[in-house]
Parts: structure tokens; sequence; C-alpha cells
């Protein structure tokens, strides 16, 4: 059965449609460097065979689809709702060099359009806050990955410690408008959109909760690695039998 487009949906590919010729540069910027930098670190924990074929989900600009197949020498199918990020994408996979092993679909996490147990390995990107039912994208998420593969995320995340956490509300909610601001509207937008969006996930669903939503989905040996004191987090697992 069908899954309809939600407003988060919505909301999210026309926030993100300006900026596909941007994101890489100015992602890379606003977050000092750091975004790339948790990419491969959520790459690494895959640890994918060169005969593996992974599927990223909300690839976007497939930023980290390239990282897989640079590191591992793997097939990839990096799948995303928006036209203007994959065009973006498949112009990066072109440059890279990668375009025998990176394909790039769209489609949307909620209603992957892959048979059970598909791929060797999953990764995705700032994406269940965009979803109505992260619980129900979990499922489908574990469901095309083969028993046994890893499933690995990377989201933004809220410093747990005090120090950080304030330094963070006054960068996230008044110094990251600004430099949008100073960039282009649309990169305004999106600086007024991410503090509320990442604080009103977290508060609705905890950590303790998303790993909750993990082992639901039949993902085992769960583990985690804060980044950027709290910035930022990956979170991976291993589909179980």
């Amino acid at each position: 059965m069908a899954v309809a487009e939600s407003e988060r949906n919505v909301r999210a590919r026309q926030l993100f449609a300006p900026l596909a010729p941007t994101y890489d540069r100015y992602a890379s910027l606003l977050s000092f460097g750091q975004d790339p930098r948790w990419r491969r670190f959520l790459v690494s924990r895959v640890q994918a065979a060169p005969q593996a074929t992974v599927l990223d989900v909300a690839t976007g600009t497939a930023a980290v689809a390239i990282e897989l197949g640079r590191r591992y020498g793997c097939s990839v199918v990096g799948i995303d709702q928006s036209p203007e990020m994959l065009a973006e994408g498949r112009a990066r996979v072109e440059r890279a060099g990668l375009a025998k092993t990176i394909r790039l679909e769209t489609g949307r996490a909620e209603q992957l359009p892959y048979p059970d147990a598909s791929f060797d390995a999953l990764t995705f990107t700032y994406l269940l806050r965009y979803v109505d039912d992260p619980a129900a994208t979990m499922a489908e998420l574990a469901r095309v990955v083969k028993p046994g593969g890893t499933i690995g995320m990377l989201e933004f995340f809220v410093p747990p410690n005090v120090v950080a956490r304030g330094s963070w509300r006054v960068y996230t909610g008044a110094l990251l408008p600004a430099s949008g601001y100073l960039i282009s509207p649309g990169w305004h937008e999106v600086g007024r959109f991410l503090d509320s969006s990442i604080r009103g996930f977290w508060q609705r669903y905890p950590l303790e909760r998303v790993l909750g939503l993990w082992r639901d989905a039949g993902i085992e040996s769960l583990d985690r690695r804060v980044m950027s004191l709290g910035g930022g987090i990956v979170i991976w697992g291993r589909r179980g039998d």
C-alpha cells in the first residue's frame, strides 16, 4: 500500500531544492568543516566489501555515496526525494569517476522500491526529522538489508554538556540564521529552520527512544558516537536474523 507524501516531506523538498548547487560547500562551511568529517566517520562504520551493494537513503548530493564508493570500491544505490539534489549528486558522481558503481534514484525512505534483504548495508543522513513516523521508517530501512548487514545513521544532535549546549544554542539560534542571510535567502531559511527542527526532534525522541526504534526494527549490536562536543551523532548496528 502506498504511503502518502506528508507535509514534512513537502517541506523538506521545498526547503532544500534551491540549495543543491551550493549545498556541499556551505554545509561544510557553516558546520566549521564538521559535516564532511561526520560523513566520513559514518562510512567508516559500514566496512563494506568490494562486492557489496550499499543503499544510501536521503543521499542528497551523494556525498556519503561517493565516500562509500571511494573507500570500499563497492556498488552504491543512492535514493532521495529531491530531483534537484539528485541532479547535483549525479554531476558529483561523474566528476568523481564513479558513475559505473553509483546509481542515484528518486524515492522516499517511507516506501523503498526494493525487495526485502536487497542490500548488504545501508546508510542514511539527516532523515528521521523529516518523516512523520520514525518507527515505521526504521522498520522499512531494516527491511531491505540482509541479515547481518550494517545500518548506520548520521544526525544533528543537541550537546549533552551544559556549556557546549549553551554555545550551540547561540550558534543555531542566532549566528547560523545570520550567516545564512549573508549567503542567500534559501540558506537564511534553512538557518532559521534548523534550530527548532533539531531541538524539537530530540525533545520528542530522546536518544534512548531513538535506540528503542532501532531495536524494535530488529537492529542489534547498537553503538553510537557523539561527534564534535555533541553537534552530531552517528548510530550504527546490524540487522538481526
